[in-house]
């Protein structure tokens, strides 16, 4: 059983990454446009929300990074998928929520972005570490495919539940109820803790290497860059007749792209090397995200989603083993960082889009605005290098 360690904490890794990430970080996406139906909230309303559940996120990334967390990380990464299902399940329980009275939504979403974000962190460092003393790092990728394992499993979940008449409370509470049991399938998988680099106080406060503080900026407009589409695509399928024919799979395409997309993109890591490989992934995404506007055809809105899948997961896997690697000590501290600056880009995007969209009745400017920011992103990171 000790010999197949490395592939039960890459496969766990995986769950839980799915769970928290997939489903109770991105469920939101294919939920939105029900909700937007049932309770009559504008894009500025849908944004706000979902921009708590950034805060949260970066919140819980900061706390991942710099507060010490008594125990292993295991029991944290458990707690915080527990804690993410709860609240994924609890946005389903309002009876009567109007769109003037959001505190509750706002409430369950930011904790539902602090659990996302303790569990992502936790989880990569986790597995990194476990993997790096196995020497088998070329693991990595099954564990960032959780992200599209999660989305493909909530799509399929709210498409099945849509056509069987349920609405938006049905389908948050059983998003709820799938992220527990991958919680008990993330337990029973998932080994114990191994000894782990200990941070000194010294290389603690040591200052950030420069090209590590490169990759946060970077790393921030990213999350900024990829956000607006992820949160709101759905939404902009249904309200466009020419593309609302491929509603039910617009989500799916992002999660099937989005499964391989941290091998496809750690391979050309090591081809042309990571931060190459980074700009060109930005540079992609910059044109699926363009696409998505500029292109009101079924054609064009799905190359969008896969361009969209097939990008913001790599860019994530490339960007985080990058600062793991760059990182002195436990890597917690400057992962913790990244996550953060991904985070503030996150917060910024739905709630700019959702007020944009309120002035000009269109998501062109914020969606040319976040596919600018990628360009910008690759710049940054291939003047670096």
């Amino acid at each position: 059983m000790t010999s197949r360690i490395p592939e039960r904490v890459a496969l766990g890794g995986m769950i839980a990454i799915a769970a928290a990430m997939g489903i109770g970080r991105f469920v939101y996406t294919p939920i939105l446009p029900f909700m937007d139906q049932a309770l009559g909230l504008t894009k500025a309303q849908g944004g706000l929300i979902a921009s708590a559940n950034y805060l949260g996120y970066l919140l819980g990334a900061l706390a991942a990074s710099l507060i010490a967390l008594p125990g292993g990380r295991r029991n944290w990464i458990l707690g915080a998928l527990a804690l993410s299902a709860l609240s994924t399940g609890a946005m389903g329980l309002p009876s009567s929520m109007m769109p003037s009275s959001m505190i509750p939504f706002l409430i369950l979403r930011f904790i539902g972005g602090v659990a996302s974000a303790l569990v992502l962190v936790l989880t990569i460092a986790f597995v990194l570490d476990h993997l790096m003393a196995a020497k088998r790092m070329a693991l990595y990728a099954v564990n960032f495919a959780g992200i599209g394992l999660g989305i493909v499993t909530s799509a399929l979940l709210i498409s099945g539940l849509a056509v069987l008449g349920y609405g938006w409370q049905v389908q948050w509470l059983y998003a709820g109820g799938l992220s527990c049991a991958a919680l008990g399938l993330a337990a029973w998988i998932t080994p114990g803790d191994i000894a782990v680099r200990q941070t000194s106080a010294a290389s603690s406060a040591a200052p950030m290497d420069r090209a590590l503080i490169v990759l946060i900026v970077a790393f921030g407009l990213f999350g900024f860059g990829y956000i607006i589409t992820a949160t709101f695509i759905s939404a902009m399928v249904r309200s466009q007749p020419e593309i609302r024919s491929v509603e039910p799979v617009i989500w799916l395409a992002v999660g099937l792209a989005a499964i391989p997309s941290g091998l496809l993109w750690g391979w050309m890591g090591r081809r042309i090397g990571v931060a190459r490989a980074f700009a060109a992934a930005c540079l992609i995404e910059a044109a699926g995200v363009a696409l998505s506007v500029l292109v009101i055809t079924p054609a064009a809105i799905l190359l969008s989603a896969v361009l969209l899948g097939g990008t913001f997961v790599g860019i994530t896997a490339l960007g985080l083993v990058q600062a793991h690697a760059l990182s002195k000590g436990d890597a917690r501290r400057d992962m913790g960082f990244m996550t953060a600056a991904f985070a503030l880009g996150q917060i910024i995007g739905p709630t700019f889009a959702g007020y944009t969209h309120g002035i000009g009745d269109s998501f062109l400017a914020p969606s040319l605005a976040a596919a600018t920011a990628l360009v910008v992103a690759a710049g940054l990171v291939t003047i670096r290098r």
